[in-house]
């Protein structure tokens, strides 16, 4: 006999229980009734169709309107920061610029919307997180991608960022060639960025190789991307922080320190050197000169008393008795010329003193006019 409830009472007492003495759950929602759905579309399609019945006609119109509506499905729209590519059966056969385009409906076309024209950030070395306490965002060092080590054996902490971009003509890479681009082009980035680092010495790269390490990094990186095929231009890479390891940080400042007084040290005693050097060589040139002078004027003079003994010694040979005694005349003229002369006259009556003629004091006379005049001598 089946279990069934006739008169509120079964095999396990009244009150509609189960076999395991609970009683019946509550019913869950009502499944939809499949036919009655059917049956309401049938009747809703009968009231539209002329006549009320389907026929060749209203097969025709409902052919003509899922037609349409399958053509109208092939519109997308392309974002001013997108590229279509347009597949067919899954090839690419054309790209599509930023608009309303058309495509032929699926399963025949489809189409991907890249975003090929916006320029891509990724920071390595550092993330920036918001920072709910105080409404904002903050940094946090992520030490596993900046800790570098230096080709000097040195470590250095480097936090960059990478910008980048879609090639215009390397959509269908970009899509096909790479699973993951925004983690490839973080990859290639921090290798880029060890294989530079290890080349170079902690002391540029703390000071003025900023430059020189952002353009190999981004020249490395390009040519790693383009080996891969990856559809991706690299637009520049910013280093953010170059610093040494937290632990010793204030001892790398020292050293950068003491190089900078090392440095300004050199350029003072270069500048002093700039100064005496040019001095020390305008008096050497200068003495020279003077030497070169001396000599040139010590030599005419020789040259000249060569010839005037030369032209005496000719006179003398013709009249040495005239020559002689004019010789002696102007020897005695200049040495007599500068001194006072006081003459005596031994022939002269009496103590043979002839009286004082001041001679040179006469020939001072018109020079001194004016002033008191001295007493000469008795």
């Amino acid at each position: 006999m089946p279990w069934t409830n006739q008169g509120g009472g079964g095999p396990w007492g009244s009150g509609g229980k189960g076999p395991w003495g609970s009683g019946p759950q509550s019913p869950g929602p009502t499944p939809p009734d499949l036919e009655e759905i059917l049956r309401r579309g049938q009747d809703r399609l009968r009231r539209v169709l002329p006549g009320g019945n389907l026929g060749g006609r209203g097969l025709a119109l409902i052919t003509l309107g899922v037609l349409a509506l399958w053509g109208f499905s092939g519109f997308f729209r392309v974002e001013p920061d997108e590229l279509g590519v347009v597949l067919r059966f899954g090839k690419e056969v054309r790209e599509v610029q930023p608009g309303l385009n058309y495509h032929l409906p699926y399963p025949i076309e489809t189409v991907l919307t890249p975003k090929a024209l916006r320029v891509n950030k990724i920071d390595i070395g550092m993330r920036v997180v918001d920072d709910i306490r105080r409404g904002g965002t903050t940094v946090r060092d992520v030490p596993e991608e900046s800790l570098m080590l230096t080709g000097d054996e040195n470590i250095v902490d480097v936090d960059f960022s990478v910008l980048w971009k879609v090639k215009p003509t390397g959509v269908g890479e970009f899509l096909f060639n790479i699973q993951n681009p925004e983690g490839t082009v973080k990859a290639v980035a921090e290798s880029a960025m060890r294989e530079v680092i290890g080349r170079s010495e902690i002391q540029p790269i703390l000071t003025g190789a900023r430059q020189t390490i952002e353009t190999a990094v981004q020249d490395l990186m390009q040519r790693t991307l383009d080996h891969y095929g990856a559809g991706v231009i690299v637009q520049q890479v910013q280093l953010q922080k170059v610093d040494p390891p937290a632990q010793v940080i204030d001892a790398f400042r020292d050293v950068q320190a003491a190089r900078a007084d090392l440095e300004r040290a050199v350029n003072e005693a270069q500048t002093y050197a700039n100064r005496v050097v040019p001095e020390a060589r305008g008096r050497v040139a200068q003495i020279t000169q003077a030497a070169e002078a001396y000599k040139q004027q010590t030599v005419a003079e020789a040259v000249g008393q060569t010839s005037r003994f030369l032209k005496i010694y000719e006179q003398y040979k013709k009249a040495p008795d005239v020559t002689r005694e004019r010789m002696y005349l102007e020897t005695m003229e200049r040495v007599l010329g500068g001194t006072d002369k006081i003459i005596l006259d031994s022939s002269a009556g009496g103590n043979g003193v002839v009286p004082y003629l001041p001679l040179s004091e006469l020939s001072r006379q018109p020079q001194t006019r004016g002033q008191p005049q001295t007493g000469g001598r008795q």
